[in-house]
């Protein structure tokens, strides 16, 4: 059974900086990928960023590139979401997921097999 679970969640001001970690347990994801996506108040889940296992490749949506920055610790088996000059509209539900095997999709959410439950990240202005 594989368990994502994410933390680092909270209340900050715009301006300011948190980190989300994600840890997975159950398998290893050598040849897989990692994604965050996050789903505001009245809206639909939006993808953020993704990572792979192997190389590190990343890859942002447009709207948080150069302000966060996605990261992985293979022997902690942790993926890491680096959130920095948050702004008001990056308030949403963070989720993280996992994706098994190869996949150049990684901005679908249909593309992951795994998900957390998700850590609520509040920026205020």
């Amino acid at each position: 059974q594989v368990q994502l679970v994410e933390s680092g969640g909270g209340l900050v001001q715009a301006g300011g900086s948190l980190r989300l970690s994600c840890a997975a347990s159950g398998r290893t994801f050598s040849r897989d990928a990692m994604g965050w996506f996050r789903q505001a108040p009245g809206k639909e889940r939006e993808f953020v960023a993704a990572i792979r296992w192997s190389g590190g490749a990343t890859d942002y949506a447009d709207s948080v590139k150069g302000r966060f920055t996605i990261s992985r610790d293979g022997a902690k088996r942790t993926v890491y979401l680096q959130m920095n000059s948050l702004k008001p509209e990056d308030t949403a539900v963070y989720y993280c997921a996992g994706r098994i095997g190869y996949s150049v999709y990684l901005r679908i959410q249909g593309q992951y097999n795994y998900w957390g439950q998700g850590t609520q990240v509040t920026v205020s202005s």
